[in-house]
Parts: structure tokens; C-alpha cells; sequence
């Protein structure tokens, strides 16, 4: 069981007040069950459910109320709560039972001082009409594959851990935190991949893993859809997407296919709810609020970069290649920037978003926005010289603030440049091991 920095989060729900059962979301894989059953260790009696299991669905269907139940699920599992004991109730796969996920209301309403999570590796698709949570009862937690810092408490690399919080690091550090950082983007975030490649080191043994999740992304999607078209639809979705993986698309002709732009909408939409895939969505401001164009291609990204490396056959390309942002003509270094700031925050709303400006003469996009208190601050993943920087700078020129972020192989720098319409700016320089970091160096780069 590997340390995840989840954990914090869900400490500060189990001490909060006002208390709202827990909705862990995330894609099949990631790690849900393991973390609360980590986590369980905080409470002084803890109890599992899987309603895909008969015995614990029908627990739900013998009583009309969650007072009711607990009192039940206490006898079965003979167990007792004493005044000032501590009570986890883990629902695993609670989409199997509309009577479950309705009673999570009662349980917020009459018996708060017990803490629920729920967790379910199809929730989102399988919702619908009957199969609903209930709107204000119920609170939300998002967990994704591993970031570069979990990454580093897997393998227990405690002074790497500790040189990320130094702000500025020490640029004797670069080198070996950039190796580190590189193996991290070969194998990717998904903890049965990181826990066979610490025990193989071997690149080539941890390919039979990446099929079998793949292959249980694709079994899942009968339970997606019952129509056979659509069915068909959502294989070549997945397909599809694994190729495709951190470029802009049109859902007219997706893939290659013949399929409809309605029908790949709606497939992929889908995908999205599982968490296998993210569509990216462009936005043409520079201040806030930042609002989505949906009417623009959105970017596919991948629910993993490891993923990604695997099925677009690159992996050994990483591995010759002394910088990132060279493989796979930058996709790859894109694709892992942006993995790596989805895990920024646990909430549900948080996106990522990159920027575009068309204009006849020419057309501009940076890859990436991060907000920053009331700033909006543009990030590109890009190698060589400032001076190549032509979208940052036009976002810049038309900003109401002088800061950019650049992510490359390099060392850790801010330059202070002009735009090729004479704008000053400050430009961080900021290497990829530290993107985890990004809001503490963009502190320091508006103080510096």
C-alpha cells in the first residue's frame, strides 16, 4: 500500500462539522478501495461493503431507514459502537443499488455522526433516472493515477521529496530529480503499473499489465450500453482514443471511423464519465472567469501518459532521448504536464484549459491556463529559445498581467524578456519534476 496525498483530504473530511457522506470518484485501477482501506485505520471500527455482492445489496432492501440499517449491519458484522468510537462505512460499488445510493441521504440527515464513503468504478454511467444522489446530501473527492510526488513516496525517495519543497531548489539537484522525472513519464501513474515496475524494473514486463486495463476498460462497455451500435461505437472510442491521445479532434470522423459527429460525441462523453479519457476545452480569454468553448476541437487527454507510451509505441524513445519535450513531437511532455496539474486539486469542477486566438493572419494556442489566485497565467511546454515562444507572447500581449510559465528539460531560471510587440515579462523556466509545485514558484516569481 503506497502513501497518497488524497489522504490529507480525507483526514480534513473526517474532522469537519458539518459532515456530508463522501463520493469517492475515479477511474477503474486507481487505487479507490486501497485508499480508504488505508485510510480506515484513522477509526476505531471499520466495515466493507460491495453491493456487487447479493449478501450486502440485500442489506439495504431488509430496512426502510438508515438508523434501521445500522443497527443491522452492526448485528451481521457483530460489532459494537461505543460513545466515543469511530465508525468508517466503506459502500464499494454503489451504483449496483438505487436503494443504497438514496438511503446516502438519510444517512446524512439521521445518524451524521457516522462516516460514509461511497466509491463505484462505473458511477457516472451508469446514473439515470431512478439512480440519482441526493443534491446537497452529499459531498465529492476525485482520486487520479499517481502524480511525480506519490511517485516518489512509492519508491521512498525521501531526499527528492524533500528537495521539491525547497523553493528555489538548488540547481545541483537538476539532474538527478529530471532522471527521476523521465521514469515517472515512461511508466505513467496507474499503481499496478508503478508497483510491477519497482519489483521488475523491467519496461518490457509491466506491457502485459497495460493490456490487461485496457482490456478491462473494453469489457466494461456492454455494461456502458446494452445496444449493440453503441457498443461498437465506445470500442472504437477507446481505440481510437489511445492513439489520439493529447491531440485537438473533431468527433466528425473520429478515428477514422464513419460514425456520426452526434454518436462520437455521446460515445466519448461516456469515456469521459469513467474517467478513461478528459476532452480538454479551449478558452479565448485572458482574465477571469475562464469560460470554455465547447464550440472549438477539444484536446483528448488520456486518463494516463503511461498509457499513452505504451500503445503509441514511444516508450523507447523516452528512454534514448536525453529531454522530454522531444518525443513524440511534444506530445508526450504535454500529455504529462497536464496529468500532473489535474492532480493538483481533488475537487470535482477542477479542469484544465488551454488558450487560443484565431485570427486571419495567423493563429496562436498555449497549452495550458493556471489560475493563480486572480490571475490567469499561461504555461507552455516547449524546448529551445525564449524567443520561439510566439502564442505566450501573444497571450501576454494581451493580458492584463506580465508573468508566463515555460516547462521544459531545462534547469530552473527566470528570464525577463520582451514580447515581439515590446512588452516586458517575467518567464519562469520551470523543469517538469517541479510542475507539482507550480503554485509556490508562481509566488515566487511575481515576489522574485
Amino acid at each position: 500500500m503506497y502513501q497518497r496525498k488524497l489522504l490529507d483530504s480525507l483526514k480534513q473530511w473526517k474532522n469537519k462539522k458539518h459532515r456530508k457522506p463522501l463520493i469517492l470518484r475515479g477511474a477503474r485501477q486507481v487505487g479507490k478501495t486501497t485508499l480508504i482501506k488505508m485510510f480506515s485505520k484513522e477509526f476505531d471500527v471499520f466495515i466493507y461493503l460491495n453491493i456487487d455482492t447479493k449478501q450486502d445489496r440485500e442489506l439495504f432492501e431488509q430496512v426502510p431507514d438508515a438508523k434501521s440499517f445500522l443497527k443491522l449491519l452492526l448485528f451481521r458484522e457483530k460489532k459494537r459502537i461505543g460513545k466515543d468510537q469511530s465508525l468508517l462505512l466503506f459502500i464499494d460499488e454503489i451504483q449496483s443499488s438505487s436503494i443504497a445510493v438514496n438511503m446516502l441521504r438519510y444517512f446524512y440527515e439521521d445518524i451524521p455522526e457516522i462516516h460514509i464513503i461511497a466509491a463505484g468504478s462505473l458511477l457516472e454511467t451508469l446514473l439515470h433516472d431512478n439512480l440519482s444522489f441526493p443534491v446537497g446530501r452529499v459531498e465529492y473527492l476525485i482520486l487520479r493515477p499517481f502524480s511525480f510526488e506519490e511517485n516518489l513516496m512509492a519508491i521512498n525517495h525521501t531526499q527528492a521529496l524533500s528537495a521539491i519543497d525547497e523553493v528555489p531548489l538548488p540547481k545541483y539537484l537538476h539532474e538527478t530529480l529530471l532522471s527521476l522525472f523521465k521514469k515517472y513519464c515512461l511508466i505513467g501513474g496507474m499503481p499496478e503499473i508503478i508497483r510491477n515496475y519497482i519489483e521488475t524494473d523491467d519496461i518490457v514486463a509491466v506491457g502485459e499489465t497495460f493490456q490487461s486495463l485496457i482490456t478491462a476498460y473494453s469489457e466494461d462497455v456492454e455494461k456502458y450500453s446494452k445496444k449493440e451500435n453503441e457498443i461498437r461505437i465506445i470500442r472504437h472510442c477507446i481505440d481510437a482514443s489511445l492513439r489520439l491521445a493529447g491531440e485537438r479532434i473533431k468527433f466528425e470522423g473520429f478515428g477514422g471511423g464513419k460514425y456520426k459527429s452526434k454518436e462520437i460525441g455521446e460515445a466519448l462523453r461516456m469515456l469521459e464519465k469513467t474517467m478513461l479519457i478528459t476532452l480538454v476545452y479551449p478558452t479565448e480569454t485572458t482574465r477571469l472567469p475562464l469560460l470554455e468553448n465547447k464550440k472549438k476541437s477539444p484536446r483528448l487527454q488520456l486518463l494516463d501518459t503511461g498509457m499513452l507510451n505504451y500503445f503509441a509505441g514511444v516508450q523507447l524513445q523516452i528512454l534514448q532521448n536525453p529531454n522530454i519535450d522531444d518525443v513524440f513531437e511534444g506530445k508526450v511532455a504535454e500529455h504529462i504536464v497536464g496529468q500532473e496539474l489535474l492532480t493538483l486539486n481533488p475537487l470535482p469542477l477542477h479542469k484544465n484549459h488551454f488558450w487560443v486566438r484565431q485570427k486571419k493572419q495567423s493563429d496562436a494556442e498555449v497549452d495550458y491556463l493556471i489560475q493563480y489566485k486572480d490571475l490567469l497565467i499561461p504555461v507552455e511546454i516547449k524546448a529551445g529559445k525564449t524567443g520561439k515562444l510566439r502564442s505566450l507572447m501573444e497571450f501576454i500581449d494581451v493580458s492584463p498581467h506580465s508573468y508566463a510559465i515555460r516547462v521544459y528539460s531545462g534547469s530552473l531560471s527566470i528570464d525577463k524578456i520582451k514580447t515581439i510587440k515590446g512588452k516586458e515579462f517575467k518567464l519562469l523556466n520551470l523543469p517538469f519534476y517541479l510542475v507539482c509545485r507550480i503554485d509556490q514558484y508562481i509566488k515566487w516569481l511575481i515576489l522574485t
